[in-house]
């Protein structure tokens, strides 16, 4: 019992109080964490170390930044009618191909997730916006409802933005640079994978409702796709790969100034728009995801503080090789009913420790697919929940019923790329 006294008891004292405010008391997650965070000083003989408290809220400081203007970006372009016009648009293009119209409508669902790096964004804005096209093709409620809640978790982890990965990162000090090659291999074959299981069969029968939906895509269409529309899309592609290409002449903005940047040029599209009551509304919806991460980087803190931390990953260490991967693959999904952002830092960042031999950008990417797994594990299960919002469907069982397959065949492929990490890098540019 030496080796797990103390820290194994302030670990317990942390997670157990965690686990009790969220589920018991129903504490929103950040007010949970805190509270976790100071009965793990108490428990240790801390006392309420307030230097620390604040050091860690303010600890993602810079992924907090991104995900609120990326937030007000996503509203900017929504309000300008961009994202009905590109739905229908994609309809059009590829009805009579379904599968193309399949992966296409995929992506439209991930795009959010993409840039805000929230599955809860991308169910509720493309994931609201695609449900009524998606039931009118012919797919089932409840598949709609998976498909959406799949997309959501996919876009949350696929690059440019993701949370999960930038806390992972952060914990061991790795910069978050060159996750876009890895991150399209953790969740391009899996979207893929999900629309050829849930979507496409029922658009191939082609037993849609074809007056209704072309009812919807004109009503889609109100804003007229154009270049101009587009501006803001191009703005950000613009200034997001400008750095990167043209590195000795591009000034070096940051993502926080690029999305903002590329927000204000919706103004220019010729669509009504206030940009203060839009940015008002895009924070309002992020709060509860930055009030999580300012919790997270709190817990974080103090369980460094104590030695958790450290306790964690020797306790890691210590399992033999096949009982991580399987610890691996259902304790960060699992962990991430309570939060998926809490599940990539008390369990991503030690079980990537205890994986240094392989490439850690790889590992690291693999790691944040499970956590994003956490968006659907009930009671939180917020994927779920408001996908099966969205296609009004009560009973958000029925919607994780059909997730269970894509979300297994997630999970072993997040194994297969962390034992093969090495190997797969090789073959990245």
């Amino acid at each position: 019992m030496d080796w797990f006294l103390p820290e194994g008891l302030f670990t317990l004292a942390m997670v157990g109080s965690f686990v009790f405010g969220a589920f018991a008391l129903k504490l929103p997650i950040a007010i949970a964490l805190g509270a976790a965070a100071a009965v793990g000083a108490l428990a240790a003989g801390e006392g309420f170390p307030l230097r620390h408290f604040v050091e860690g809220t303010f600890g993602y400081l810079d992924t907090i930044l991104i995900i609120a203007t990326a937030m007000i970006f996503m509203k900017s372009v929504q309000k300008t009618g961009l994202l009905e016009s590109l739905a229908a648009w994609v309809i059009r293009s590829f009805r009579q191909n379904p599968l193309m119209l399949s992966l296409g409508l995929m992506v439209i669902i991930m795009v959010p997730g993409m840039i805000t790096g929230s599955s809860t964004a991308a169910v509720l804005t493309t994931g609201a916006l695609v449900a009524p096209v998606l039931i009118k093709l012919g797919v089932p409620v409840v598949k709609t409802a998976a498909a959406i809640a799949m997309g959501a978790i996919y876009g949350m982890i696929a690059p440019p933005v993701n949370v999960p990965a930038m806390i992972i990162g952060g914990g061991i000090d790795m910069p978050y640079v060159g996750f876009a090659g890895p991150l399209l291999v953790c969740t391009v074959p899996l979207a893929i994978f999900s629309t050829l299981v849930l979507v496409y069969p029922y658009l191939k029968k082609g037993a849609g409702d074809e007056l209704a939906l072309e009812e919807e895509l004109k009503r889609m269409e109100q804003a007229p796709l154009s270049i101009r529309l587009i501006l803001p899309v191009i703005v950000l592609a613009v200034l997001m790969t400008g750095e990167q290409f043209l590195p000795d002449i591009w000034p070096a903005l940051g993502m926080p100034v690029n999305f903002l940047l590329a927000a204000l040029s919706a103004l220019l599209t010729g669509r009504k728009l206030n940009f203060l009551e839009a940015s008002r509304e895009a924070v309002n919806d992020a709060i509860p995801v930055l009030g999580i991460l300012m919790g997270v980087g709190m817990f974080i803190q103090i369980m460094t503080l104590v030695g958790v931390q450290g306790f964690i990953v020797v306790s890691v260490l210590a399992l033999p090789a096949w009982l991580m991967y399987l610890g691996m693959a259902t304790s960060i999904p699992l962990f991430g009913a309570v939060s998926a952002f809490g599940a990539a830092s008390v369990l991503g960042v030690p079980f990537l420790l205890a994986l240094l031999g392989r490439n850690e950008i790889m590992v690291g990417s693999a790691l944040s697919l499970l956590a994003g797994l956490g968006d659907l594990m009930p009671p939180t299960a917020l994927a779920g929940i408001f996908a099966a919002q969205v296609v009004g469907e009560e009973n958000y069982f029925k919607v994780l019923k059909h997730c269970i397959v894509p979300a297994v065949v997630t999970a072993v492929w997040a194994i297969v790329v962390i034992m093969n990490a090495n190997t797969i890098m090789s073959y990245l540019p």
